[in-house]
């Protein structure tokens, strides 16, 4: 078994790069389409550095399910998102996350969550039950169907507020 791995997923959102990246680069707007916000309804969230962007950290503290840990955006351009992403409970895992933003036909973007980690020894002598894909691919998904859910809201409001 390698001793790495990634896991990755990717939708077609109807909405723009530029609809998009304020959802992916404000960690506070994570609330509105993350995966894990309904894990733990007193989850703890601490926000630090950039307001958005480059810098722009996040740390949370939950219960066993919601675990603790934080990120923080490092690079940053038209294209992705690059977070570095530290979690210290249930288990301690470095990863880099990425969001990469691909203009697609018709107001669309091509939206690829990646994350890639090491995977020590204990993780890769267990195999299949620790089988990262599987115990966070089906977030992701979730993840860019909300991503897409949100994107078109916000899009909704500004073409609204607009005259």
């Amino acid at each position: 078994m390698a001793s790495t791995y990634t896991v990755e997923r990717t939708r077609t959102i109807r909405a723009t790069p530029d609809q998009i990246r304020p959802l992916v680069s404000n960690f506070r707007n994570w609330r509105l389409w993350s995966p894990w916000e309904e894990v733990d309804k007193d989850l703890h969230r601490a926000y630090s550095g950039a307001h958005a962007g480059i810098g722009a950290h996040y740390a949370w503290s939950g219960n066993r399910k919601a675990g603790a840990g934080s990120m923080e955006i490092t690079a940053m351009d038209e294209e992705r998102v690059v977070i570095d992403l530290e979690f210290l409970k249930p288990f301690k895992a470095s990863n880099v996350t990425t969001f990469r933003l691909e203009p697609a036909d018709d107001d669309r973007t091509r939206v690829t969550w990646q994350m890639q980690g090491a995977r020590p020894l204990l993780v890769r002598l267990l195999g299949p039950l620790m089988n990262m894909d599987k115990l966070v691919g089906g977030d992701f998904e979730k993840g860019l169907d909300r991503l897409d859910e949100a994107a078109r809201r916000s899009a909704a409001d500004t073409a609204e507020g607009s005259p």
